[in-house]
This record gives structure tokens, C-alpha cells and sequence, in this order.
């Protein structure tokens, strides 16, 4: 068999380790502690309720946002086959149409799991998967303009799996901090997208993808990402005040403090450094996530 047959072969059948690739579980973070921050925030005990956080935890990580990244590899197959054509779809591991139908089943999938743990959950997980398709598929395909593009993904990563969480542990819905604490956080998200699209620019370029770093250049783009996370968080630290709680705004304050250190050098070279600071700043961001939801929490059980 020749080289370019056996590469056929190999292209003409699934390898359903690149289905488990598709999904990308390292991004299932980002929803699943933003739920367990809305856990926290809401106040109430968990009691008997651990299927329904174990429940809430699958639903937001390996299934939205899991869809979310099929829809993704699908409608950005022309893209990753400029910058990463090794992934699943374009190097053929997830041959033919596939990939789309996976997205379609696991986008049913994620209904029927959110059905099950009731009406709030379900209205939060039909948004989500809105917001999921909107952002990737035509004719809305939100991603070609990144300043509504990451505005969908920062809603559906942090907002709703916050607000979710809280709503339907406390059987009520959020405080006005708890709510206005994942609005912000869900902005300041709006830059972690940013940065995750310097990888890239030389597609979304060749694409027409107007991402912001494609749109306004590394440097521009590197800044502007920065302010949408540092500005939120300024904007936490006064809530945390207004509410009373000085300890807590003083942590999310050096928190901060740490990330705008870091934000200093990845302006420096951000094409190198974006993943770095993926690494690091965003670990000190979701970190003020949660101690602003214990500070929330501590105001609802005093």
C-alpha cells in the first residue's frame, strides 16, 4: 500500500480517541467553577443535593461547553486547516460530516440532562446552547466580530453557570450582588477570549474572522484584553466594599495586584506570551471568582 493510500485509509475511518480531542476537556474549567461559584454564592446548604451538583458540574463542563467546542472544530474546519491542521476535523480523524452530527447529539444530550434537573437549569442550558451555536454556525456566526463573539462566550462560560447554580440551589433567584458579581465576571471573560485568539490570527485573518487581535494588531489586542479583565475586577473590589466585606475586596485587590504584574510582561511580547498568562493571570482571575463568592455567601449567612 502506498503512503498516500494508507493516509486515505486513515482519513476514511473515525479514531474515536479524536471524538474525546473535540470535546477539549481542559476547557470545561471555566463553566464548571463558575457553577461551583454560584453553589457558593447562593448561600444556601447543600443537604442532599450532591446528585444535582454532580449533575450540574457534567452539564456545564463535558456537555455545553463540550458542544460548544464541537460547533466550533466544525464551522472553523477551513480555519484550523491554516493554523492547526492537526486537530480532528481537518486532519481527518473525524472524517466526512461527523464532527456536525457529534455537535447535534451532544447538543441533545445536554437538553436531556438539563430537563432532568429542572426548569431553571433547562431555560440556562437552551441560552447556552443558543449562545454555543450563534457564536460558531451561520448566518449569526458571532466569532467573525470579536467583540460580540467573546461577549457570547464570557455569558456562557461565566454568567449563566453562576446565576444557574445559585438560582436553583436557593430556589429563588440570585441576590443583586450575586447577579451583579457574574455579570462582571462574565465581562472581565470577554478578555480570557482575547487572549486565547492570538493562536489564531494568521487564519482568522486569511478568513475574514475579525477577532480582535487579527483586527487591531498583538499589541492592541494584548491591551485590550487586559483592561476587559482587570476593569471588572476594580468594579468587584467596590461591591465587595459596599457590601462590607473589607478582607474579601482586600484579597480580590491582590489578587489583581498579581495579575497586573503579569499583564506588564505579557504586553511585552503578547504573541509569546498569551498561553503563559492563559496559565497564570487567569488562575488568579477565577481565584477572585471564588473569594467574591464566599463574600457574597457570608453576607446571606451572617
Amino acid at each position: 500500500m502506498s503512503r498516500a493510500t494508507a493516509h486515505q485509509a486513515v482519513v476514511g475511518r473515525p479514531q474515536w480517541s479524536a471524538y474525546l480531542e473535540l470535546l477539549k476537556p481542559i476547557t470545561w474549567f471555566p463553566p464548571m467553577w463558575a457553577f461551583a461559584c454560584g453553589l457558593v454564592a447562593s448561600g444556601a446548604a447543600l443537604g442532599d443535593r450532591w446528585l444535582f451538583v454532580v449533575g450540574g458540574v457534567l452539564l456545564t463542563g463535558p456537555l455545553v461547553c463540550g458542544t460548544s467546542q464541537i460547533v466550533n472544530d466544525w464551522f472553523d474546519r477551513h480555519v484550523d486547516a491554516i493554523n492547526e491542521p492537526h486537530r480532528p476535523i481537518p486532519s481527518g480523524r473525524v472524517p466526512g460530516r461527523q464532527g456536525l452530527w457529534f455537535a447535534i447529539i451532544w447538543t441533545m444530550v445536554s437538553f436531556a440532562m438539563a430537563a432532568a434537573l429542572g426548569p431553571w437549569v433547562f431555560g440556562a442550558t437552551v441560552i447556552a446552547q443558543i449562545l454555543a451555536w450563534a457564536y460558531s454556525a451561520p448566518p449569526l456566526r458571532l466569532k467573525l466580530n470579536g467583540w460580540w463573539g467573546n461577549s457570547a462566550v464570557g455569558a456562557c462560560y461565566e454568567g449563566l453557570p453562576w446565576v444557574t447554580a445559585a438560582a436553583v440551589l436557593s430556589a429563588a433567584m440570585p441576590t443583586w450582588h450575586s447577579m451583579v458579581a457574574a455579570l462582571l465576571y462574565s465581562i472581565g471573560a470577554h478578555g480570557i477570549m482575547t487572549l486565547n485568539d492570538f493562536k489564531s490570527i494568521e487564519g482568522d485573518r486569511a478568513m475574514g474572522i475579525r477577532s480582535l487581535p487579527a483586527r487591531y494588531g498583538p499589541q492592541v489586542g494584548a491591551r485590550l484584553a487586559c483592561w476587559f479583565m482587570a476593569v471588572p475586577q476594580v468594579a468587584v473590589i467596590a461591591l465587595l466594599v459596599y457590601i462590607e466585606r473589607p478582607l474579601h475586596a482586600a484579597a480580590v485587590g491582590a489578587v489583581l495586584a498579581a495579575q497586573l504584574l503579569l499583564m506588564r510582561k505579557l504586553t511585552r511580547d503578547p504573541l509569546k506570551l498569551a498561553p503563559w498568562y492563559n496559565a497564570t493571570g487567569v488562575t488568579l482571575y477565577v481565584s477572585g471568582m471564588m473569594i467574591t463568592a464566599f463574600a457574597i455567601r457570608s453576607v446571606l449567612v451572617s
